[in-house]
């Protein structure tokens, strides 16, 4: 359990409280995820206390330092991301549904770091790639040998002009 991102509701009054929480590398590192290089990210997490439910709505934004996965070049890649979660009252704590958190009655603290950590783990693209990649100003050696093991069009046109090849299509079409 990470003490920092543990809201207690106990003492709060009926209505809207707002939290804030700085997230960094140490946080992910914590539950052994190690693909992030840095994190520099902030959570507000909005609750709605009612005398039967809560409602919480985490939303967090910033960026993480991961490596492309084409030249393995570091960069900071933009996430902004958000989560409902609704927070009732039973037996026994239950956090099966993706959107409901069941805690048991006489609780009086809710931890919400493994929701902060999925949240943000989810809302990076399952490719990643350096913008420098997209708009073509990256200058990389794994790049450059990308582009020469290219197809070059000289050749595939040669290809398709080989006399052997034609000798096979005349089999084929003599069916």
């Amino acid at each position: 359990m990470n003490k920092e991102f543990v809201i207690p509701f106990a003492g709060l009054k009926l209505g809207k409280h707002q939290f804030r929480f700085k997230v960094t590398n140490t946080f992910f590192s914590s539950f052994g995820y190690e693909d992030f290089n840095a994190a520099e990210l902030t959570v507000e997490a909005d609750l709605e206390k009612t005398s039967t439910v809560m409602e919480l709505m985490i939303s967090g934004k910033g960026h993480v330092n991961v490596d492309c996965d084409l030249s393995r070049e570091p960069f900071d890649q933009p996430i902004e991301t958000e989560l409902e979660l609704v927070i009732k009252f039973g037996e026994e704590f239950n956090d099966e549904a993706e959107d409901i958190l069941v805690l048991p009655h006489g609780e009086h603290t809710v931890d919400i770091s493994q929701y902060i950590y999925e949240m943000f783990v989810l809302a990076v693209p399952p490719k990643k790639i350096h913008p420098g990649v997209v708009d073509g100003s990256l200058k990389s050696d794994v790049l450059e040998r990308l582009r020469k093991m290219e197809p070059n069009q000289d050749r595939k046109s040669d290809q398709e002009n080989d006399p052997r090849w034609d000798a096979l299509k005349k089999l084929l079409t003599n069916k």
